[in-house]
This record gives C-alpha cells, structure tokens and sequence, in this order.
C-alpha cells in the first residue's frame, strides 16, 4: 500500500464549536463523562458554513438522527440555511424500509416531497450520472457503521465517493463512533482479486476506524481520481470507547443489527453467513445465535475448553423465522460477552467455525465458496478445512494485518 498520495488527502473540516440549532442537545455522556458532538451537531453548530452556496444531496439511512432522535434529512429540510435537494438511499433504503439485500427504489419521500434516489449496488458511472441528474453540488455523507469490513454502508460510502469524483461533485462526510471502539484493526486483509460489495478494498476484517477515517484511507490510497473531501469530526469521542458511552441513541443500522451487542459480536460471526449454519437472522439475536438441525451441547463445551478471552457459549435451541433453518428447530450456541474488552470477535468467530466442523458432521461451507469473499482469500477456508487450530488460522494472516495498521495509522483523526 502506498502513503505517497497524502497531499491529496481531503481536509478535515475544522467546525467551530459555536452556539447553535442542535448545541444544547450535546449533553454529557452517561456518568458526566465528556461532552460527545457528532459531525453533524457541529455541522448545524457552525451554521451549516461548510455547506454554504451548495445544492445538497444526502447519502443517509435511519441511523442518520440527531440527538431528540429526528432524521438529519427532516431537520435539514426545515432549515433555510441549507439548500437540500435530493436524498440517496443505501441498501435498506432511506427510511429502511428494506431487508437484507434490498432498497426502496427511486420515490418522493412523503415527509418532505424530496427526491430519493437508490444507491444500492451501483457504482462508478451508473452513480455518476445520479449525482449529476439530481443537481446536487456537494454530496454528504452520514450513516452509522457497524466497525466490519463486509457490513456495506462503508462501501456505499466507498462508491460513492468515487462516483462523486467522476461527477465534479464535493463530498462531505459527517463523522459517528465506530461503535466497537477503535482501538484496533483485526483479521484477515482482503484480497483485490475477492473483491465484492462487502468487500472492495484491501482493509482488515475489523477495521476500527470511523467512517470519516474510512473515507479519508479510500481518498488517500485506494481512489483512483481523490473527490474533493471534507471530513467534519466528532468531539468528545475517544478510540477505546463502546457506543454506550456516546449517550447517542442507537438505531439499527440495519434489520439484523438491533443493538449495540449485535455489532460487538459481528466481525466475528458473520462469517457464519458463509457455511450452511443459520447466523441467528430470523431471531431476535441475530449473529449471537448461531446453529443448524442435528447440533447438540458437543459444540458449545468443545468451544467452551478453548478458553476464549472475554466470552463464554451456551447450549441454545431455536427456530429461525425466515432465512435458513426456517421453521425448523435447530440446536447450536448463544454467545455471551462477559468482558467486551478482552473480548476478541475475530478470533472467537474462527474458533466456533473451527469447532463446529470438528463437533457436527453435517458443516459445510456454502457451495459458491462465500466464506472467501467474507475473509477476502481463501487462506481461512483452506487453513480450517486443514484440521488447523484457531491460533494456527489467525497466525496465516498477521504479516498482512501488520501492513494495514501501519498505512491505517496514518488517517486516523482521534486518540
């Protein structure tokens, strides 16, 4: 990776912390910690400056609110010191009114009669020409992340910042905690020629960056033509901290992300979408629960004798409502974090892959191999299918891992 390119980093938009719309609103953290602001609270803050003489454009989902909770678009809309004219929806859609793997389309939002244009799996010129058909100048961004390299809003972000580029457009994104700290980057580096929507660029399974790093990493090394970017940060927010010390309300970025504790563990068990194992959708813990037809307590104790830091496994039963494994009773475990620091999601997913081949004869990977494009090389499946230990698959990756750290390092905003 190359570090040749920083004087075409975007600039990180110094807000000034002045009264304004939404100021009283950043209070305290919980326990009279330090006042966190969004980049969005400090947007407003600064009346909106960074923003001024631009027809807007928004690239936002449910998770985009403010701190009473009300949609970003809807206050933006209200306010006569924005010029906002289009709205771009991700998969979910906008106002989320989409599963897994789907969008709203192109509609009038009923709310503010705005313009909702889809992004879903476009990209490149295709997108281009949406930014250029909807008048938009500058095109902002703000979505909450779930902190792992295949949950997609960060490529969503990724595209369209490139596409943005190809459009003369100004790209703006308002910055939100990585809501599993980011204190690290963890797991496997994809690989390019494994490049897929959850996956396009050769970051870590866990990246432990915001997305306002994220889009300062993809300007500065990965863009092929930079956009012209600003980044409006946070304050009040520092690496090792959970999102429960935000005080921000949390909305499920997506249908099977309802909580803070679904993230914690989803770097990890995701994965689980790559064999023939239900990843707990169709529950009410999704990623937390995971199992098939024919498993028994043999996989939770095997997982159990590992010793895993942070994190126990229980014998648990259930029926998915929807996705695979629907209607039937399956039996398989329920994770418990019981020390979300020491707790390490990447390792504890390798280790109940690896334990449940080894307890339950019926494990398969899914037939179009898509645990590889999950892990981004096959260098895990051939090492699991190998008979190798959860310390021996995680060894295979590190000298990667070390490389993204070191280039990581140099976009990160906040201590």
């Amino acid at each position: 990776m190359k570090l040749s390119r920083r004087s075409l980093l975007a600039t990180t938009a110094a807000v000034a912390a002045s009264p304004g719309a939404l100021a009283s609103a950043a209070h305290a953290a919980p326990g009279g910690g330090r006042p966190l602001r969004t980049g969005f609270e400090r947007l407003v803050a600064d009346g909106y400056a960074v923003l001024d003489g631009q027809r807007v454009g928004v690239v936002t989902n449910p998770t985009g609110i403010t701190r009473d909770v009300r949609h970003i678009v809807d206050v933006m809309h209200a306010d006569d010191r924005v010029d906002l004219i289009a709205v771009f929806g991700p998969e979910h859609g906008f106002r989320g009114t989409a599963q897994a793997g789907g969008s709203e389309g192109r509609y009038d939002d009923p709310a503010t009669g705005l313009p909702v244009y889809d992004t879903y799996l476009k990209s490149g010129r295709p997108l281009a020409d949406i930014f250029t058909a909807s008048g938009v100048d500058t095109v902002v961004f703000d979505i909450q992340d779930a902190g792992a390299r295949f949950y997609t809003y960060i490529w969503t972000l990724f595209d369209c910042m490139e596409s943005a580029a190809l459009a003369g457009k100004r790209f703006v994104v308002l910055d939100r905690p990585n809501p599993v700290t980011g204190r690290s980057a963890e797991g496997p580096v994809l690989h390019k020629e494994f490049a897929t929507f959850v996956g396009r660029q050769p970051i870590s399974q866990a990246h432990g960056m915001t997305v306002a790093e994220l889009a300062r990493l993809f300007n500065g090394e990965f863009l092929t033509k930079p956009v012209p970017l600003e980044t409006v940060t946070m304050t009040g927010w520092k690496r090792s901290e959970f999102y429960d010390a935000s005080g921000l309300p949390w909305v499920p970025p997506s249908p099977n992300m309802p909580t803070p504790e679904t993230a914690l563990v989803y770097p990890g068990t995701c994965l689980f979408e790559g064999t023939n194992l239900s990843e707990g959708r169709g529950t009410t813990r999704p990623f937390e629960l995971l199992g098939a037809e024919g498993i028994d307590g043999r996989w939770a104790a095997a997982a159990n004798e590992l010793g895993l830091p942070g994190v126990r496994f229980r014998e648990a039963y259930f029926a998915p409502t929807f996705s695979k494994w629907q209607g039937k009773t399956v039996g398989g475990v329920q994770i418990h974090v019981h020390d979300r620091v020491a707790f390490d999601p990447v390792l504890t997913g390798i280790a109940l892959l690896v334990t449940a081949k080894r307890t339950w004869s019926g494990f398969a990977w899914r037939s179009d191999n898509w645990i590889d494009k999950l892990t981004g090389s096959t260098q895990v499946r051939r090492a699991i299918d190998a008979g190798a230990d959860p310390d021996e698959v995680v060894a295979g990756w590190q000298e990667e891992l070390a490389a993204f750290r070191a280039t990581r390092a140099e976009y990160l905003l906040y201590r």
